[in-house]
């Protein structure tokens, strides 16, 4: 037993990182990584969870949801710029777990993530397919109801444009990080030049009697999630907090940044900030243009309400901007998630080939094929408001581990770990602060929520005592034959 217990804490050495990701080019900017962050956050969440939230839970005080979501976002992306300019390594907390609080630890924060990134690939896409059909059903194109939804809705089979859309993507990644930055670039200016035109425009068409109340009274509705009042707010927080995890994805591909110490920091914090601003804006916004019980239901509240207004060429011309700029958070959370399953591969806690990098573009092939097959099955088959909820519990899993990380991070700072080009501040208040904020809104997940994130770490659980941890320890003896070996044909 004591020596399993050995085992599960053993801490990964970062200079075994720091060489396996040697072979990883370093070539994302501040630029970039800002791109990278904007593009992910400002996803298919900000056409669609406004509106939803409103509806459900909140009703005008949607805007305090996204408040409330963003502050306990901001104290998380405060210990992620710390870990991530001290220790740039793929698989954000996965890796930093393993070198902080050892092997069990980082699979588990790892396991949560990669819920997160399966998942949230498919919501973007499914949302990405609704805003797609809603753009083009005002043209008489109508996608039969069988290949426009998947089996779990009424009358559904499959949604073949998130199929489709999951495809395209993946294709794009596979081009190289440098191509996939230039368009991220450019698709990340087109989509917030979108939004800026829906809030200017939507701005004219804002009644002040829709913001009457702007904290309903509170009820439960008929699932037994609460609306209204503070417990309407908290609901919304705990729903709307998936639209704030896209720093994450600058994180895992951290290995391929320049100047990480500073260009780390700058993306991660840059992004929050830029997102918070326009999601607030957009909610407020939204629920002034008409009453929140019209979002009820509604998939692309955003176009409906300008076409609604009468603006039905802006609805379009936001629409098409805003459905090809989707495609900067899929790109985001693919490179990502391919990332962590990559870091997965590269230690043995998952099949070897995961771990490979493609010698002509020096990208971990196997991991994003992976992904793609796995999101493309999630996203075909699953509804919309089934998935927003699980992807938040994996991420807020990993949060709580980030941030109480700070504390054994601040120990071995400057010693066996590279001192940060940035430093949370207000230690130690601030990451206990970030601890207990991330704890909180993952109780205020629904039952189903929390019960499907016990059944992935159950299933995690197995497949680290059953495979991981054995491989883990196969892939370690394996590593350390290859560096004696060559130390003695040095010698020789």
């Amino acid at each position: 037993m004591g020596n399993l217990f050995k085992r599960m804490n053993r801490k990964e050495d970062p200079k075994v990182y720091e060489n396996k990701d040697a072979k990883m080019v370093r070539s994302m900017t501040t630029k970039d990584f800002l791109a990278l962050g904007v593009g992910t956050i400002v996803s298919t969440a900000i056409f669609t969870l406004p509106g939803v939230v409103a509806a459900n839970n909140a009703g005008p005080a949607v805007t305090i949801s996204f408040l409330l979501a963003a502050i306990v976002a901001g104290l998380v992306a405060l210990g992620y710029a710390e870990m991530a300019s001290a220790m740039p390594f793929a698989g954000s907390a996965y890796s930093w777990i393993n070198v902080i609080f050892g092997e069990f630890w980082g699979w588990v924060a790892g396991w949560a993530l990669l819920a997160e990134y399966f998942i949230a690939v498919a919501f973007v896409a499914a949302g990405l397919s609704a805003n797609f059909r809603g753009l083009i059903e005002p043209m008489g194109l109508h996608i039969p109801t069988a290949l426009s939804n998947p089996i779990s809705a009424p009358g559904g089979f499959v949604d073949i444009c998130t199929i489709v859309i999951i495809l395209i993507v993946a294709f794009l990644i596979t081009r190289g990080d440098s191509k996939t930055s230039k368009i991220e670039n450019v698709l990340v200016v087109l989509k917030v030049l979108a939004i800026l035109v829906f809030i200017f425009v939507g701005l004219t068409a804002i009644h002040i009697q829709n913001y009457i109340p702007f904290v309903p009274a509170p009820h439960t509705n008929p699932d037994g999630t609460a609306f209204g009042g503070f417990g309407g707010i908290y609901a919304g927080v705990s729903v709307i907090f998936l639209s704030y995890i896209g720093f994450d994805s600058i994180a895992a591909n951290s290995a391929e940044a320049k100047n990480p110490q500073k260009t780390m920091p700058r993306g991660i914090i840059g992004s929050l900030v830029i997102a918070v601003t326009l999601f607030v804006a957009v909610s407020l916004v939204l629920v002034g243009m008409f009453k929140y019980t019209n979002y009820a239901n509604n998939a692309e509240p955003v176009g409906w309400a300008l076409r609604q207004s009468g603006h039905p060429y802006v609805a379009s011309g936001v629409q098409i901007v805003a459905v090809i700029g989707m495609f900067t958070a899929l790109i985001g959370m693919m490179m990502a998630g391919s990332r962590l399953l990559y870091s997965f591969g590269r230690d043995g806690m998952l099949p070897k080939f995961l771990g490979k990098v493609d010698k002509k573009h020096k990208l971990p092939i196997n991991a994003i094929l992976t992904i793609t097959v796995i999101s493309v099955l999630i996203g075909a088959f699953l509804t919309f408001n089934f998935l927003s909820q699980l992807i938040s519990a994996g991420t807020l899993i990993a949060f709580m581990f980030v941030s109480i990380g700070i504390y054994p991070l601040r120990k071995r700072e400057g010693k066996d770990i590279n001192m940060p080009g940035f430093k949370m501040p207000f230690f130690p208040v601030l990451p206990a602060l970030g601890f207990i904020a991330s704890l909180a809104v993952f109780w205020g997940l629904d039952s189903d929520a929390k019960l499907y994130a016990l059944i992935w770490f159950v299933i995690g659980m197995v497949v680290y005592f059953v495979y991981g941890m054995h491989n883990r320890a196969k892939t370690q003896a394996a590593e350390l034959r290859d560096e004696n070996n060559d130390f003695d044909n040095k010698i020789e």
